[in-house]
């Protein structure tokens, strides 16, 4: 697959809407501005509402575009919760590996996911962020033991260091894509590249 942020004319057989979602000071704007601009800013402001970017990916030669969507992981938001779920063909699930407070909560959000997601075949990922940083409280393992217990694809990452970035929206994109129904397809002769991972695997396979 190909990021890129040039208009080359190029029609897109689908726009994707992706969602992160997360506690407040995980790291998802972090990992939204490193995966877009390859920008990583120490003292990133906390997201207030929503926030999204626009960029299109090249898989296999056919360009999709992707909406990303970064929300604020603040109660105070919550009110605006449904309309941020609606559409969404993907969800990424942060957490902090430094803060297991962050990591206990994803089952909040997880079940968030299944009462406001408007479409039931949704791929989900979780992603454990900052694992460039001492002092972690959440082992690798862990994570993955949650993951597949909720049937998710699973990476760790850094947004500071880029580690695992690229590998965790790649996957979901690729996964999201060979999910029928999930977006609309006009070109029936579009094929991807073989699987990496499965969605049960409860682990990315880049």
């Amino acid at each position: 697959m190909t990021l890129t942020n040039d208009d080359d004319g190029e029609k897109p057989i689908t726009t994707l809407k992706i969602l992160i979602i997360g506690e407040s000071g995980v790291g998802k704007s972090s990992l939204m501005l490193r995966f877009v601009d390859d920008t990583f800013d120490p003292e990133q402001a906390a997201t207030i509402g929503v926030d999204f970017r626009v960029t299109s990916m090249l898989v296999d030669g056919n360009r999709v575009k992707l909406a990303i969507w970064d929300t604020a992981g603040q109660e105070r938001f919550r009110t605006l919760t449904p309309s941020y779920y609606r559409g969404a063909q993907g969800v990424i699930c942060v957490y902090d590996v430094t803060s297991r407070s962050s990591f206990e909560k994803l089952e909040h959000w997880f079940s968030e996911v299944d009462t406001y997601t408007t479409k039931g075949d949704a791929v989900k990922m979780v992603v454990a962020n900052k694992i460039d940083m001492a002092g972690r409280e959440v082992s690798r393992e862990e994570g993955i033991k949650f993951a597949k217990r909720h049937r998710t694809l699973f990476i760790e990452a850094s947004a500071k260091t880029k580690e695992g970035v690229q590998c965790a929206f790649e996957e979901l994109i690729e996964k999201i894509l060979q999910t029928p129904g999930l977006w609309e397809n006009d070109r029936p002769a579009f094929r991807l590249g073989q699987n990496t991972a499965r969605q049960d695997d409860g682990y990315c396979g880049c």
